[in-house]
């Protein structure tokens, strides 16, 4: 084995992989099994973290970046004049394997550009998955990326050894797809993800009659979308990701903020600031639907296509609907408590259980983990001290922004707003 040329693959291929988000391995229990090598735990994996903050898993890597598409917001398109590499199946077993005995990685996180065609590239991934798996006795995660476009028999050889199987649809709308990556139909983005749905569905209705049936994708699939290269509104990418959840049944959506890797007139220019405050704005919007009983047309409609920058959307919906407010946390449902601002999910659980003994003042309120600065406008509890000033949404937007401080925010603006 040359060394040199193998740390040079690697440095290409899993610099190239940057690109994909994704940190989950949640819902695999894959365990050790015949003195096999390591196990898949409901934890996760190993994490590292990019320059520009964002969390990568490891051991991820291309198989290769050599692309026969050229799409316009993609770093591995063939028209991009970049080192090009590609590794034998061999070699990344053995680099997983090797990674993994040295206590670098708890699993693979394996994607490709597209060379030849779709099946070409999804079989030699499926090879590296069925290697790690037969050969090696490899139980620990494997994320696969299903190549748009893959048969259904290569999807369901897949899904069989990864964990975790995903299809990029990076363009939230179909004119998007057009526009950035006219190569590309949408049709080759959905059919594996129906494949492995159906599959999934399959798979849970079988192992209630035979308990040996071979598990298919425990950690079920994920895809994700590219925020602010086509010019999507927020509602677009949204709508988008909850018709994913709703008819493929995706585990998460991952929302990656555009960093600029052409010079296209398609695109943002290059040194455009990534829009991460936008990309948090978007996760949390995607928690607000999945945890807190949000639905998507309360957060953004017609009237609304773009989420607040300045706050919160569990927060910009509040200050829009104040005849909601104030609630007594001390007499709420679970739905009211957790559509105040500033209270999570646990906190509205731990209130649950106090309040079965002794009703809630400010201090038990504190004490249990609630940002007072955001809740206080917008409930009431077992004490006179509480807001009695008549305050329209903007004084109380803020109120709250002036005892805010976050990652995304300049910490310094309040003052230098002194010499202005």
């Amino acid at each position: 084995m040359n060394f040199e040329r193998i740390r040079e693959k690697l440095n290409i291929l899993a610099d190239a992989a940057k690109y994909d988000v994704s940190c989950a391995s949640s819902g695999s229990d894959r365990t050790n099994k015949s003195q096999g090598l390591g196990n898949a735990s409901k934890m996760g994996i190993c994490h590292s973290y990019t320059e520009d903050g964002r969390c990568i898993s490891l051991l991820k890597i291309l198989l290769t970046n050599h692309c026969i598409f050229d799409c316009a917001y993609c770093v591995t398109r063939k028209s991009n004049d970049v080192q090009r590499a590609a590794f034998k199946i061999q070699e990344v077993v053995d680099l997983t394997i090797n990674f993994y005995r040295r206590n670098y990685i708890e699993g693979l996180f394996l994607s490709s550009g597209i060379f030849k065609n779709a099946d070409y590239t999804m079989e030699r991934l499926v090879a590296v998955a069925k290697k790690l798996r037969e050969e090696e006795n490899f139980n620990g995660y494997i994320h696969l990326k299903s190549i748009p476009g893959a048969s259904d028999e290569l999807m369901y050889e897949a899904g069989l050894y990864a964990d975790r199987l995903s299809v990029n649809i990076e363009v939230p709308t179909i004119s998007g797809l057009k526009l950035l990556a006219p190569d590309k139909k949408h049709e080759d983005f959905t059919k594996p993800m129906l494949k492995v749905k159906n599959e999934i569905v399959r798979y849970k209705a079988e192992r209630k009659i035979i308990k040996s049936t071979p598990k298919y994708a425990p950690a079920g699939q994920s895809t994700q979308m590219i925020v602010g290269a086509s010019g999507e509104t927020d509602k677009d990418i949204m709508y988008s990701a909850v018709h994913y959840y709703k008819n493929y049944q995706m585990r998460r959506v991952y929302y990656s903020g555009y960093v600029p890797v052409a010079d296209d007139m398609r695109l943002p220019a290059i040194g455009s600031q990534v829009p991460m405050l936008r990309e948090n704005r978007l996760y949390q919007t995607d928690w607000l639907l999945r945890f807190y009983g949000f639905a998507i047309n309360e957060i953004l409609n017609k009237d609304y296509p773009n989420l607040d920058m300045d706050v919160d959307p569990k927060l910009s919906w509040a200050l829009r609907n104040l005849y909601h407010f104030p609630v007594d946390v001390n007499s709420a449902d679970k739905a009211l408590l957790a559509r105040i601002p500033g209270i999570g999910m646990r906190s509205v659980d731990k209130i649950l259980k106090a309040r079965r003994f002794r009703k809630l003042n400010w201090d038990h309120l504190k004490k249990i983990g609630v940002a007072l600065n955001r809740a206080q406008y917008f409930m009431v509890c077992d004490s006179r001290h509480w807001e009695r000033r008549d305050l329209d949404a903007e004084k109380i937007k803020g109120m709250i922004l002036q005892t805010s401080s976050g990652k995304f925010r300049n910490q310094y603006s309040t003052q230098l707003s002194l010499f202005n």
